[in-house]
């Protein structure tokens, strides 16, 4: 793959070794030279085997300082649940106009809340939804008749994560324009909730290894004993 002058000039200032956690957020920040604020991103490989069903893993992190991008929610659902939502600052609510806007290729939106009472319609559109990330899913909360809550929560932070086909993940923790307390809390609370999540099946070390970098930067090895053991501790 050809890299940028940009990207060659960045990957000079980063040493052959792994970082630990501050070192790495510090590194992110002072090597992203985009005009934009960059996001910062995370990446681990896990020690599952994504074959198995019971290692896949789904889940969600509430981070205490978002990541810095403001999510448009739709809420699907039906008579007083559309009021809730609105006022909880839901983007777009409705039903039967978003069911048919969505069946025309509309997905203007981050993340789908449906309330379990329009489930049975919502699934119809698992084929459309399914592969772009918006199916409504209990598992995740976006399932629910607590509208206000979910909407609320997304407003303020809350992610979810995912492994992908070969056993990999990958979320956004914040933006270059964060302070490192900001985006190591983000990061530490992320992992909390995926330890949290580890499937009762995997074995011996979970995490293989984790890199973080900036959105259009090059990643930076992380040290993921240090790491670990710094959410052990709380953080501290």
């Amino acid at each position: 793959m050809k890299r940028s002058k940009r990207y060659r000039e960045s990957i000079k200032n980063i040493e052959a070794k792994k970082y630990t956690l501050r070192e790495a957020i510090e590194k992110v920040k002072q090597i992203a030279k985009a005009k934009y604020d960059e996001s910062v991103d995370i990446a681990l490989k896990l020690n599952i085997d994504p074959k198995k069903t019971d290692q896949l893993i789904r889940g969600i992190s509430n981070l205490p300082h978002g990541t810095g991008k403001k999510k448009k929610v739709l809420v699907l659902t039906k008579g007083d649940k559309e009021k809730e939502a609105q006022d909880a600052g839901a983007d777009y609510v409705g039903f039967d106009e978003y069911i048919d806007k969505i069946k025309g290729g509309w997905a203007d939106v981050d993340v789908i809340i449906a309330t379990p009472d329009v489930m049975s319609d919502v699934g119809k559109l698992g084929k459309i939804l399914g592969p772009r990330g918006l199916m409504p899913s209990p598992k995740v909360g976006t399932v629910t008749f607590e509208v206000a809550d979910q909407v609320q929560a997304l407003k303020k932070g809350k992610v979810e994560f995912k492994t992908d086909k070969t056993g990999c993940l990958h979320i956004a923790v914040g933006r270059v324009s964060f302070d490192v307390d900001k985006l190591r809390e983000n990061v530490i609370t992320f992992l909390e909730d995926l330890l949290a999540a580890k499937p009762t099946s995997v074995k011996g070390q979970f995490i293989e290894s984790m890199t973080i970098s900036s959105t259009i930067g090059p990643g930076i090895t992380l040290d993921a004993k240090s790491v670990l053991d710094e959410v052990r501790k709380g953080g501290l």
